[in-house]
């Protein structure tokens, strides 16, 4: 599939998908005519005849917005590639771009082989038809033909596990059956570049499973996956290169983890540090004040990014200001749906149970590695006192950090694919014992005489 613009430089034949200087502009219009109220008019009239106000006569017009701009790049066959960046940088503009959905205003994009597309819950769905006719009316305008959905409808109502409704109108689907049944037709269309917006979102959490390692086989086959996703879990999981896009513009474009780093540091969540220069602003009170929270590697750098496997240091700083109280300075991880994790206390000499000097202190906590479950965490900061309320300090989400996960082997993971469930995955010492099998005779089966497995 190609989209003909202006002229591009040339390309590998073996290049999946070649993009030179890509752009979108879109033409914005403010309120004229009726649109606009009486007052609104008679304003715009009376400035445009007042002197040093001819200005106003332009006020009405168009102003453009570029929602792509100059994006160039290039996917090889079998990669999977995650597109990342905060609403409004242009992801699914890019998608709609090379889906030919829309046309752009500039550039030149090349993609070579079938293409199957996921940017909308149900897109080409009718409401009146069933999942079985609309199975063949998505998966004709899909590109295939009705003898390979007739080879592959069983595989597509069993993936999707809307057997029993597979004869009922899609109009009184869920919106999870809807995105189950459209994810399933456009996973079973064998493309060679699969296109996905973030519709897995409304999947639950066994069907987004099933979605991600279904992408992961279709990139293990030789064809080529852009998955965009909020999910940065989801992303680091799935695709070994990421892309980020802000304001329209490819920020950068490489590994999953370094592009993860810089979207975060980018971003405006809290980074993997949080420090407090100025007392009078720091949390706290007259008795006590936090004055920084940081998450370190197993390097001591400041960190945005944990890989599962590795230890990783949580740092507060605090001062006490007023001696002669017995404090717990504690942190908390919390993950992003708000579940509080745990609260780690501060518990050491020589001050465990005793009465703090004033001072400033600094406190580390190792977090062992294979603890945490991949996702994002938000560490928050604590101080009270044991025999007052007078000192209470609270800063619940003072950082944020990722835990990725690049499935190598020697993890909690173990051989599993896919997304797991749970909030921590610790990796547990394990002691397995192995008894011989015995016959119905009393004879001794080796391991190859008693297995049905060959």
């Amino acid at each position: 599939m190609e989209i003909p613009l202006p002229s591009m430089h040339a390309h590998s034949a073996t290049t999946a998908i070649h993009v030179d200087r890509l752009s979108k502009k879109y033409v914005i219009q403010s309120r004229t005519g009726p649109g606009r109220t009486f007052a609104e008019r008679l304003h715009h009239g009376v400035c445009g005849l007042l002197p040093g106000q001819s200005h106003a006569r332009g006020s009405d017009s168009p102003m453009d917005v570029w929602s792509l701009k100059d994006v160039s790049f290039q996917v090889q066959p079998g990669e999977v590639v995650g597109i990342v960046g905060r609403n409004g940088a242009g992801k699914s503009t890019l998608l709609k771009l090379l889906s030919r959905i829309i046309d752009p205003t500039a550039g030149r994009a090349v993609l070579q082989g079938r293409v199957g597309t996921l940017l909308e819950v149900g897109t080409g769905f009718h409401p009146e038809l069933t999942g079985q006719d609309n199975i063949y009316l998505s998966g004709i305008l899909l590109g295939m033909t009705k003898q390979e959905i007739d080879a592959r409808f069983d595989h597509i109502v069993a993936f999707s596990g809307i057997g029993a409704y597979v004869d009922t109108p899609v109009k009184r689907y869920s919106s999870g059956m809807f995105v189950r049944l459209a994810f399933s037709v456009g996973a079973h269309l064998e493309p060679e570049i699969l296109i996905v917006d973030e519709v897995l979102a409304v999947g639950d959490f066994e069907f987004q499973s099933k979605c991600l390692q279904a992408m992961q086989d279709i990139g293990a086959h030789g064809r080529t996956v852009l998955f965009v996703s909020h999910d940065l879990s989801a992303v680091s999981r799935l695709c070994p290169r990421s892309i980020l896009l802000d304001s329209g513009r490819l920020l950068v474009d490489g590994p999953t983890t370094e592009v993860l780093s810089t979207y975060l540091h980018a971003g405006t969540l809290p980074p993997g540090a949080m420090e407090w220069r100025e007392r009078e602003i720091a949390p706290g009170n007259e008795y006590a004040r936090v004055r920084a929270v940081r998450v370190r590697d197993r390097f001591g750098a400041i960190a945005r990014i944990v890989e599962i496997r590795d230890a990783f240091t949580i740092e507060l700083e605090y001062e006490v200001l007023q001696p002669g109280f017995k404090l717990a300075p504690h942190v908390g991880v919390t993950t992003e749906r708000g579940e509080q994790l745990f609260l780690a206390y501060e518990v050491n000499q020589p001050w465990d149970g005793l009465a703090r000097a004033a001072g400033r202190y600094t406190s580390r906590a190792v977090v062992p590695g294979n603890l945490l479950t991949e996702g994002t965490y938000f560490l928050g900061a604590f101080c009270y006192a044991y025999e007052t309320k007078e000192v209470n300090i609270e800063v619940p989400e003072a950082v944020v950090f990722q835990v990725v996960d690049r499935q190598q082997p020697g993890g909690a993971r173990g051989y599993m694919r896919g997304r797991i469930p749970g909030s921590i995955r610790p990796l547990l010492q394990w002691n397995c014992q192995v008894e011989p099998l015995v016959g119905p005779a009393g004879e001794v089966l080796s391991v190859e005489e008693g297995s049905s497995r060959r």
